[in-house]
């Protein structure tokens, strides 16, 4: 075995561990955020006030239970609605109320993998889109169908192997 076959060997073991982890951590993230997380939405009093109400326990009752002021806890239902409430302070609610503080990035549609393919698609897109042009000055042009077929060969290649500019814009 010559140097330049083992140095593809070696890449493609990274490659193949890299693209493993990254499936691995994919799985995690879609089965985390699968069921009943996808559909969840914010009420709209945020969720101090809603767990705090559903609980039948008073501002005053949860201040004392976290040991701030009864001023600060609506001030911090109030921050929640507004989005400005720390990380922190939901985790100690949370405590406070019998739970726990849970957040996400969940997909909008789909998996991580789906993420993945619309970015690949479009850049392939983007990329035969321009290649085409310039075969179609020179009387090369590869027509719609087979326009397509490179866009789905080339979205394949680069969602399979994640180019270090795939999430540049195209």
């Amino acid at each position: 075995m010559d140097i330049d076959d083992s140095s593809v060997h070696i890449k493609g073991n990274i490659m193949g561990v890299k693209n493993r982890a990254r499936s691995q951590i994919s799985q995690q993230i879609d089965t985390a955020t699968s069921g009943a997380v996808r559909g969840l939405t914010v009420p709209q009093e945020g969720w101090v006030a809603t767990t705090r109400k559903a609980l039948a326990m008073s501002g005053a009752q949860l201040a004392r239970r976290v040991g701030f002021s009864r001023k600060r806890i609506s001030q911090a239902e109030k921050a929640k609605r507004e989005g400005g409430i720390t990380l922190r302070s939901m985790h100690q609610f949370a405590e406070a109320l019998g739970g726990r503080f849970v957040y996400a990035i969940v997909p909008n549609d789909g998996t991580i993998d789906d993420i993945l393919k619309r970015q690949a698609n479009k850049k392939a897109s983007a990329l035969v889109s321009r290649v085409s042009t310039h075969m179609a000055l020179e009387q090369q042009a590869l027509g719609e169908t087979g326009d397509k077929k490179e866009i789905n060969q080339l979205a394949y290649e680069l969602a399979r192997d994640l180019p270090f500019d795939f999430w540049d814009e195209p």
